[in-house]
């Protein structure tokens, strides 16, 4: 039977097929939905969302080494912080198939960087399989479990964006039996200290030249002959938009794109008058097609940066025929659409503390997380962002370095559980001053509300502990350390005003759900009296999309309104008042 599937589901669909019983992760868009559906097949498949991908990683490696099959998701950006168990795990290996399923984001559409995860493979010397469409993320995802098992080391199975949200019809069948767990007392296996890790790592340069042998073979790459004069050699989702432009082209499609099957590259370029290399990101095969000495174009017709397109590569095809790029489609855009910039939710808990903020000549380092938006205008008051957790570590860094002004650093509740708490204990241990804020939601909302240590569910929907972040706090060494309500927008500037003042450091933790998760109004819905406004139009500075200027005075939606009351504390005639449902 077909079902339509995403990618991502499709990647859950093929590690139950494949006997999979332990799955982990962080959330990260476009990758959480893979964990999400993995879920869904309990009591098959135990999963969880840890506290970030390194301890994911190692959860994962811990059940694969004892005998299960295991996977572990993340996005490009959350293979960084698992990157040091990586380079060890492909060097003592694991038992049960190990895959982890980490998704790309050309084009930036909810990260900080674009980032080619196929370079990790060749840095950690594993396979790498690259599915183009849902179909092959399952199928290749079950490959991947094989050849973990067959070479007893882990595999990566990148997507990307498009891959892992576009749908397509899905052939299910049934479940593998799942492996024998037992963990096998083996120290010059398992303990990479340097007497038995000198030979683990002439076994991964071994163990990669068998590996290239079985790529070459494997029904994950083809080639597609058509008219020889031209072939492309292409993987992942640019396989369909080249197929697309160039509908009459020889293909050489790779799936199990690393170890490289040079014998198939080989036996492609003597086939066909020119070769054309179509890849998103980085040039990864291109560098290869040309130390094999194969002529070859690639990057100076294809884009690196960005998406690929059906669109560009049409412009690419031009450029590779010498003829004039074609016209960009137009597109009539309607000049009575207002812009609308990227905003905080109406009702965040976030606004009121990022209005606090802006009452102070403070730098505020930030962090990953739909705060982020507090950099926009009019709130204004986000003056960095480098990656998780670096709201605090960057926050002393300043500090040290003799920066000036008192910083400010921000970081959402799952961000802090992620990487914040080793931040803390630098600036305790080290005697830094800044002032931390934790922008507790009790969710991870960017990705879609996901729990985390702090909100007292598991992934698996089983109540747990609830980890208390001020205590963790005190932990770490901090004496001063408040909570407060972001919605007394009179409390939260005192609080922000006496800790800028101290001479130690400080943790605020600024707690209250977000109200999209909680699907209800945070209080009554607001409405400005017009025969009181003085329209000095204050409400505006505080960026809620319920407020509506543009004209004599402002309004308010009522439909948009979650009734969190900040307008009303910030307007100085006293015009806006409860006047709706709660």
């Amino acid at each position: 039977m077909r079902y339509l599937m995403s990618g991502n589901e499709a990647i859950a669909r093929g590690a139950y097929e494949a006997g999979v019983t332990v799955g982990t992760g962080y959330p990260g868009t476009p990758s959480t939905e893979i964990l999400e559906n993995l879920a869904k097949y309990r009591p098959k498949v135990y999963c969880e969302w840890s506290p970030n991908e390194k301890v994911a990683f190692e959860v994962a490696a811990g059940a694969a080494i004892a005998g299960a099959r295991a996977i572990v998701t993340m996005k490009h950006v959350g293979l960084n912080v698992a990157a040091d168990p990586l380079m060890t795990l492909s060097y003592i290996g694991v038992e049960g198939g190990f895959v982890a399923c980490v998704a790309d984001d050309p084009g930036m559409h909810s990260s900080q960087n674009e980032q080619d995860t196929r370079n990790y493979a060749r840095f950690a010397k594993i396979p790498l399989f690259e599915p183009a469409d849902s179909q092959e993320a399952k199928d290749f995802l079950k490959m991947a479990i094989q050849v973990s098992e067959q070479f007893k080391c882990p595999v990566i199975l990148r997507t990307t964006t498009r891959v892992s949200h576009s749908r397509s019809l899905v052939l299910q069948e049934e479940r593998t039996a799942e492996g024998k767990i037992g963990f096998v007392k083996n120290p010059p296996r398992f303990v990479p200290i340097p007497v038995w890790g000198r030979p683990m790592r002439q076994r991964v340069e071994d163990r990669l030249l068998r590996q290239k042998k079985l790529s070459e073979s494997s029904p994950a790459n083809r080639i597609e002959w058509r008219d020889r004069a031209l072939g492309i050699i292409t993987s992942s989702i640019a396989y369909h938009y080249a197929r697309e432009v160039w509908p009459k082209a020889s293909f050489l499609k790779l799936g199990f794109s690393f170890p490289f099957p040079d014998a198939l590259i080989y036996e492609f370029a003597s086939g066909v008058d020119s070769i054309l290399v179509v890849e998103e990101l980085d040039d990864f095969i291109e560098q290869h097609v040309r130390a094999l000495g194969i002529r070859c174009q690639g990057r100076k017709v294809v884009p690196g940066i960005m998406e690929l397109s059906v669109d560009r590569l049409q412009v690419a095809r031009a450029k590779l025929e010498g003829r004039a790029e074609p016209l960009e489609k137009p597109v009539a855009f309607s000049d009575q659409i207002p812009p609308r910039p990227p905003v905080l939710c109406p009702g965040c808990p976030h606004r009121g503390v990022f209005y606090a903020l802006g009452k102070h000549d403070v730098v505020v380092t930030g962090d990953i997380g739909c705060y982020s938006l507090g950099a926009f205008k009019p709130l204004d008051r986000m003056d960095t962002i480098l990656c998780m957790g670096a709201g605090i570590s960057m926050a002393h860094g300043m500090e040290i370095a003799g920066e000036p002004r008192k910083v400010v650093g921000v970081v959402g509740d799952s961000t802090f559980f992620h990487s914040g708490i080793t931040g803390l204990l630098d600036i305790s241990y080290n005697k830094g001053t800044s002032t931390i804020i934790v922008l507790d939601n009790r969710t991870t909302a960017m990705t879609g509300h996901q729990d985390h240590p702090g909100t007292g569910r598991t992934l698996m929907g089983d109540a747990t502990v609830a980890i208390s972040i001020e205590d963790i706090g005190r932990a770490c060494g901090f004496k001063r350390v408040f909570a407060a309500d972001p919605y007394s927008l009179k409390n939260a500037m005192k609080v922000i005003s006496d800790e800028l003042a101290a001479d130690e450091p400080s943790l605020i933790v600024f707690s209250a759900p977000c109200p999209l998760r909680e699907r209800r109004r945070v209080g009554a819905v607001r409405q400005i009296q017009t025969d009181v406004c003085k329209g000095c139009e204050l409400c505006l500075g505080i960026g809620c999309p319920a407020i509506e200027g543009g004209g004599e005075m402002p309004k308010i939606n009522e439909i948009l309104c979650a009734g969190c009351g900040l307008c009303e504390q910030v307007c100085p005639a006293g015009a806006i008042v409860a006047g709706g449902r709660a």
